[in-house]
């Protein structure tokens, strides 16, 4: 499957919700080991509606990820999930799945991350102001604050 682009997702607006989602997968470093965030916002209202934490970058992480958000789209609800051109989404198991799931899939250009700059800028902004602020001893005490952060950016 060729790596592709969807157009109208240089407007980075929805005008209901699950009509168009954004998502990434980011690392954290903690004294030697690794966490991996990766969430999806629904650009209708900038709201993180699901994510994944995991200390192994894995293709099951992203589609882990969807379980409840699935379950709760009508039928006649296809969302359109934009990322960047990350390995995990490259797959041909994880372009299966989406197609199987209803989801429309649409990658940022090769190495321009505006294509996908709400999502980064949220990521940012967790460092900026969870991450990089704190030391932490280790991976459970960041996983925690990623979570309160999350929960309070919803």
């Amino acid at each position: 499957m060729p790596l592709c682009t969807f157009p109208g997702l240089s407007v980075f607006d929805a005008k209901c919700p699950n009509e168009k989602w954004v998502t990434d997968v980011t690392e954290f470093k903690v004294n030697g080991k690794k966490l991996y965030l990766s969430p999806i916002m629904d650009l209708y209202n900038g709201e993180i509606i699901s994510y994944n934490l995991a200390t192994r970058s894995q293709p099951s992480m992203v589609p882990t990820m969807f379980t409840d958000e699935l379950k709760q789209l009508s039928k006649d609800e296809n969302p359109i999930l934009h990322s960047d051109q990350g390995w995990q989404y490259q797959m041909s198991r994880w372009q299966r799945w989406l197609k199987d799931s209803g989801i429309v899939q649409s990658m940022s250009c090769r190495g321009n991350c505006l294509d996908n700059a709400v999502i980064e800028s949220f990521l940012g902004t967790l460092k900026s102001e969870c991450y990089y602020l704190n030391e932490y001893k280790n991976v459970e005490g960041l996983k925690q604050d990623i979570i309160d952060y999350i929960n309070n950016y919803n």
